[in-house]
């Protein structure tokens, strides 16, 4: 958009906005905000806004809790939900230190910082996201239950769908914010949803994401449901993922992987992108799938991808190549789920496919067969390999992945560690429904 400082200074003014959000996000992916009043928006476009890290989960120590958010300009927008009690605005935050230095920690940086290494290689990255979603019925508490009150199935509508109208109304909100809605459709599961947005540069489709998750959410609390990006709601039902599509484009504005005398009409590029991808999935694992829950998700018979293997139209594959040649082409990786930090799911991303282009690695043969149907003994005998089964087995992927620590960077690769042990401790020692239904009365 362009916005300049005064812009923004006019807009909050003639608009009568009275709120605006200073968003930024943690290392786990958790939307956060310093709220400011609309008397303070010259200080907040000039970087004067500051907040207490130590608060923030895997900032900083107490000690050096002092940091400032310097905002995008370009991520101004007027938030088209609940209007009448006053006009709230938001801008996307960087984060930085007191000496006017990029925090190391703030995975938005992190995201830049892998950016840059492509740029240097002559490269720019679109990312298109697919993002599933349940919608829930609140109990007469108001809290969260897991009952859909819908009947629908994959491509269903009204009167089966029930949540066709919320759908709706949050694809207009994100149009009136700037979105380009290519498609919006009912899953499989019961109360599940995919709304699609048109792809933009890897670092405005992160911000996209964490803005479409806010809207979704925001719009489904206002009509009395409860929407929920948990990869695993329901047993026995499909999961929702983030299908992450992705494209490299070269300084003259070409799809890099294209070639239109290429295998497949696919570039060496492309190819080797492809197995870079693979060979660093295992370790860029619990950044795309970062719950305990994440691995309930990816199991065989429910369309998500436990497999390490791609092909061009295989969707038991985890990295799919959709038919869509020239300027379109592109690659799909199956596995993220809507859970994930999506900058740090990003950066992943890009750098495992920069580091397969740079090494000129070369993928292993496309399965086409159904990779579920294959017997364990053929897919050993195949070369294909299992995605992490548990959050720890993640953790222990990523800590053996230097590539991918270091697209991390130090401290964002320690305090995640540090996150995702604890919350498997947790997990690990907490008694479950399942062990009181099974054991309490059989024991």
């Amino acid at each position: 958009m362009g916005y300049t400082k005064e812009d923004i200074i006019r807009i909050v003014r003639e608009e009568g906005t009275q709120f605006i959000r200073m968003q930024f996000t943690d290392i786990f992916g958790q939307l956060k905000n310093v709220a400011i009043t609309a008397s303070q928006i010259e200080r907040a476009v000039n970087n004067e806004i500051a907040l207490d890290g130590s608060s923030i989960e895997g900032f900083v120590r107490i000690h050096e809790s002092d940091q400032y958010l310097y905002p995008d300009l370009d991520t101004f927008v007027i938030l088209p939900w609940n209007v009448t009690q006053g006009k709230v605005a938001r801008m996307i935050c960087d984060v930085y230190n007191p000496d006017g230095t990029p925090f190391i920690g703030d995975p938005r940086g992190t995201l830049k910082r892998v950016l840059k290494k492509a740029a240097d290689m002559g490269y720019s990255f679109n990312v298109g996201p697919e993002c599933e979603f349940f919608l829930f019925q609140l109990d007469e508490n108001g809290k969260p239950t897991t009952r859909t009150g819908d009947e629908a199935g994959y491509f269903d509508l009204g009167p089966l769908d029930h949540g066709e109208s919320t759908r709706r109304e949050i694809c207009l909100a994100l149009e009136e914010m700037g979105f380009e809605i290519e498609a919006s459709h009912h899953e499989c599961a019961q109360g599940q949803h995919e709304i699609d947005f048109k792809y933009a540069d890897a670092l405005r489709a992160a911000d996209n994401i964490m803005t479409f998750k806010l809207t979704v959410k925001s719009i489904a609390q206002k009509n009395g449901l409860h929407a929920t990006f948990m990869p695993k709601p329901l047993y026995g039902v499909a999961g929702s993922g983030m299908h992450t599509n992705m494209s490299l484009f070269d300084r003259e504005g070409r799809n890099v992987f294209f070639d239109p005398s290429g295998d497949k009409k696919l570039s060496g590029e492309c190819y080797s992108f492809i197995a870079g991808l693979l060979a660093h999935i295992k370790g860029m694992c619990v950044l795309t799938n970062p719950l305990v829950n994440s691995y309930k998700r990816l199991v065989p018979g429910y369309e998500a991808p436990c497999y390490i293997a791609w092909s061009a139209g295989n969707r038991s594959a985890l990295i799919r190549i959709p038919s869509a040649r020239g300027q379109a082409t592109r690659v799909e990786l199956r596995s993220p789920d809507p859970s994930c930090n999506p900058y740090l799911e990003i950066a992943a991303c890009l750098a495992a496919g920069l580091d397969g282009i740079e090494k000129g690695m070369t993928p292993p043969p496309e399965i086409t067969e159904n990779i579920y149907l294959m017997e364990k003994a053929e897919r050993r005998q195949r070369g294909i390999h299992s995605l992490p089964a548990t959050l720890r087995e993640a953790v222990d992927c990523f800590v053996a992945d230097p590539l991918i620590r270091e697209a991390m960077g130090e401290h964002v690769t320690q305090q995640y560690i540090e996150g995702k042990l604890r919350e498997w401790e947790a997990y690990q020692t907490r008694v479950s429904n399942w062990e009181i239904e099974r054991y309490l009365v059989v024991y």
